[in-house]
């Protein structure tokens, strides 16, 4: 019988090397939020709303001056809205998450016995033997601060080194939004009066969109572009539809 030639193979060998543990999961994308949601949002609204919003606007008058207008408008309004929104929405949920940290130092001050056993209980049901989760609990609540961290994590899944920022997530909602925007009303600010150009770079970035996005997914890029391509030309043309019902009533 051939002998175990590596440490892990063989029965009894020594424990592998624990990794430093900054580098785990430096191989993973960054799936908890940061920039890549409100710019990957921000490009794909920008793109399909303004895409609409001129597309109605034509559908309603062939006179390109209020065209120009409303996609100008469009862009500036939707790129403002999804940076107020996005800095709103983010910092209010870093906000309650440093409340709830602040509540949970407070328990384990006041009862560090009971928050030991609490998160005791939490690695038991993951499956470790009680005796080994109650002595881990005591070893992390040595550490009041670590033990905090912890419990964050554990409890309500919140990491408090690493809160989403505000900022970051509202100037890369506005830019990216813009960018998106700006792709259909491009071709009629640089002169074109059909609506020709318009529509092809549109249903091209379309595609381009939604292919980029699941590139970072487990879905085929051709799928994610389809999807893409056929939702937002959908909403394109409706919305040319309705601007041409509502432009013959009004004129």
């Amino acid at each position: 019988m051939t002998e175990p030639s590596t440490p892990e193979d063989a029965a009894g060998a020594a424990p592998y090397p624990l990794p430093d543990p900054a580098t785990i999961g430096d191989e993973h994308q960054d799936v908890t939020g940061g920039w890549l949601r409100p710019a990957v949002f921000g490009a794909s609204d920008g793109l399909v709303s303004n895409f609409a919003l001129i597309m109605g606007m034509a559908g309603g008058t062939s006179d390109p001056t209020p065209v120009i207008v409303a996609g100008v408008a469009g862009l500036a309004a939707g790129a403002f809205s999804m940076a107020v929104g996005e800095y709103t929405s983010v910092a209010s949920q870093s906000e309650l998450a440093r409340a709830e940290v602040k509540r949970e130092r407070r328990q384990i001050l006041r009862d560090d016995r009971q928050e030991q056993a609490e998160l005791a209980s939490l690695f038991v049901a993951k499956g470790v033997e009680e005796d080994v989760a109650r002595e881990v609990a005591e070893q992390i609540h040595s550490d009041p601060d670590n033990a905090v961290r912890v419990h964050a994590r554990e409890e309500f899944g919140v990491d408090i080194t690493d809160l989403p920022s505000p900022m970051l997530a509202a100037v890369s909602s506005f830019l990216s939004f813009a960018i998106g925007a700006l792709i259909p009303l491009l071709p009629l600010m640089i002169g074109f009066t059909s609506l020709a150009p318009t529509v092809g770079a549109s249903l091209v970035a379309l595609f381009a969109t939604g292919a980029l996005v699941t590139a970072i997914t487990d879905r085929p890029w051709w799928f994610g572009g389809l999807r893409q391509l056929v939702l937002g030309g959908a909403a394109a043309a409706l919305t040319f539809g309705i601007g041409g019902l509502v432009g013959g009533v009004t004129g």
